[in-house]
């Protein structure tokens, strides 16, 4: 079965930073995020994997991840994770 991952990074030497992402490899991605490969994470590396969701439906993984993004999205986040 193949998985879909919703993702929160947060940054390692800046604690209140995080970011929200969404893959289908979830140890490539945090690589990439790591070596600069991604401009939007590339100023506060390391970074480490706070929480993964698992989806084994595509776009269910990608309504979420834009939910987190959005206000209260936002608010969800910071209250669970």
């Amino acid at each position: 079965m193949k998985f879909y991952y919703v993702y929160i990074l947060q940054a390692e030497m800046y604690p209140e930073r995080h970011y929200i992402g969404f893959t289908e490899e979830l140890e490539a991605r945090l690589k990439a995020h790591n070596s600069r490969q991604c401009k939007h994470t590339s100023k506060y590396i390391p970074w480490k994997i706070k929480t993964a969701i698992a989806f084994n439906d595509r776009e269910k993984a990608l309504d979420f991840e834009l939910y987190l993004k959005g206000g209260s999205g936002r608010a969800f986040t910071k209250k669970h994770f």
